[in-house]
């Protein structure tokens, strides 16, 4: 029974570290631009 208590405070502690982590790439605007990579593989920009 003490076994399920310990997984059960792990994944709650692991859930919210991930949840924490998304919250901060949410703020520090990783989603901001979707479109420019998905672009930017598709044209060659060479500079030489």
């Amino acid at each position: 029974m003490n076994v399920i208590l310990y997984l059960l405070g792990a994944s709650l502690i692991l859930g919210g570290g991930g949840l924490a982590v998304f919250l901060w790439s949410l703020r520090s605007g990783q989603y901001d631009d979707l479109e420019g990579a998905a672009n930017r593989i598709l044209f060659d920009d060479e500079e030489r």
